[in-house]
């Protein structure tokens, strides 16, 4: 994702100087949880709407100038260091600056980045999530590919959805071909296989039917 393509510019950055009840106008048309500022033309920060909310009318923004959050991304980063910089700061807005001066760019919408997120291979592409567990030491996407690979599926993306006590949780995406047995190659490779299958449940039923078939008859 090439960010750049993203950022727009339909709210301008405001000036440090101006009056909060100025800023509370602004809010009132928009959606956003922040809106970017600059000091004689250089970013200084975001102010979110719920401090603005609590200032006083006449009161300058600079005189609230320690409320001001310093969040933003860079023009090259990449669109998970972005969703990244949206989850820790708690914002729907992220202003944009530029590499080689700190030039206010713009900001990007945390819509456009979750609409670009729907539309990779990982998201968009048919297959099957599957959830597995494993020591923090013990596993390796290495393994983890050659197990789908080897029953002939194919890896559509993975990451680490999780970690506690030394143990990992990935979340995989793979094609439907051979889920089963991957599913069952994980299992003999000693991960934990944490999400639901279809495949599973029906070798379940299968077994506790044959179960009951094996105690009825030993009757």
């Amino acid at each position: 994702m090439n960010i750049s393509h993203y950022i727009i510019n339909d709210v301008s950055i405001q000036p440090i100087h101006q009056k909060t009840k100025a800023l509370k106008s602004v809010f009132n048309e928009l959606t956003y949880s922040h809106i970017p500022v600059e000091k004689d033309g250089i970013y200084m920060g975001c102010i979110a709407e719920n401090d603005v909310r609590c200032f006083e009318n006449e009161n300058a923004l600079n005189d609230y100038e320690y409320s001001l959050e310093t969040f933003f991304v860079r023009e090259t980063d990449n669109w998970l260091d972005v969703l990244e910089s949206f989850t820790k700061n708690n914002t729907n807005l992220m202003p944009v600056l530029a590499e080689a001066d700190n030039a206010y760019l713009g900001y990007l919408e945390i819509g456009d980045v979750l609409s670009f997120l729907s539309e990779t291979p990982f998201m968009d592409s048919p297959g099957a999530i599957v959830v597995v567990e494993k020591g923090l030491k013990d596993y390796s996407f290495s393994e983890i590919s050659q197990i789908i690979e080897s029953n002939e599926g194919k890896v559509l993306g993975a990451f680490i959805s999780k970690i506690s006590n030394d143990v990992a949780e990935i979340t995989i995406k793979i094609g439907l071909l051979g889920l089963n047995e991957t599913i069952q190659t994980f299992r003999r490779y000693n991960y934990k296989v944490l999400s639901a299958h279809q495949e599973d449940v029906f070798l379940k039923n299968l077994k506790e039917r044959s179960d009951y078939l094996d105690k009825y008859l030993n009757i």
